[in-house]
């Protein structure tokens, strides 16, 4: 990614993967660093980490193929919380989001969430403390504008996306500017495209916000190389500088 006349390819940078795993041996993978474990929650609601990490569904491995594509150089941590059902729940979640931030994860990316009110307290909690560490947490927001957890929590940076989005470009729509009540599902978001990839003018399959949330999870890896002792706010103020402006007459409501 091109920033400030340099280009940069996430190198030095941890990227968290919390998904289905990933098949490190995937080839859009090559030259990738990939590390990582599966978590359980044992009966008593502790988390049980473990070495193995394969991806059951194919999920996980498209958005590592993703974020791998945008900054090549970043290290991948792959933390599995999801099998073949692509089923997890919010205290998975938060796990996840902890034990990366714990173990040096610069960028957690969540291609998923939960519309679940209750939860959110606890995964606010975890981003918060994530935040803290100085990670920057991407999650998806809801394919229809309704609320999803921890996309819409105020420490992370929520992602949507739409098929009308220009192939390659991030919009944000400040508060400040669109109110809630004239954007309900967009306010505070990012929004970019969520088609794999775009070849001889053609765009591969459209996979909604969980691929555009590897998509900007790569951009912050890139920043994160290009400002190493920046801030999580300060990372995330800078990619609201790049993202362009959106205008009513596109459409995106």
């Amino acid at each position: 990614m091109r920033f400030l006349g340099k280009e940069y390819d996430g190198t030095g940078v941890t990227i968290a993967v919390i998904d289905s795993g990933v098949n490190a041996a995937d080839p859009r993978l090559d030259g990738a660093t990939v590390e990582g474990w599966s978590i359980e929650l044992s009966a008593t609601g502790h988390a049980l980490l473990h070495p193995a990490f394969d991806d059951e569904h194919g999920h996980g491995t498209e958005i590592a193929a993703a974020v791998h594509r945008v900054a090549p150089k970043a290290r991948l941590l792959a933390v599995k919380i999801m099998g073949n059902k692509l089923r997890t729940s919010a205290e998975l979640m938060a796990a996840g989001i902890e034990t990366a931030a714990r173990n040096g994860a610069h960028v957690i990316n969540l291609s998923l969430g939960t519309p679940n009110m209750g939860k959110a307290l606890l995964l606010r909690d975890c981003c918060g403390q994530a935040f803290e560490l100085g990670a920057v947490v991407l999650a998806a927001a809801h394919p229809r504008g309704e609320r999803a957890y921890p996309a819409d929590l105020p420490e992370t940076v929520g992602v949507a996306s739409d098929q009308k989005c220009p192939y390659g470009r991030v919009f944000f729509f400040d508060p400040e500017r669109f109110p809630r009540k004239a954007w309900p599902s967009l306010t505070d978001k990012f929004l970019t495209n969520g088609f794999t990839e775009e070849r001889n003018g053609v765009k591969s399959k459209y996979q909604g916000s969980g691929l555009a949330t590897a998509h900007l999870s790569g951009m912050v890896a890139c920043l994160r190389q290009a400002m190493p002792k920046a801030g999580s706010d300060e990372i995330v103020d800078r990619l609201k500088q790049r993202a362009l402006t959106p205008l009513p007459e596109i459409g995106y409501v």
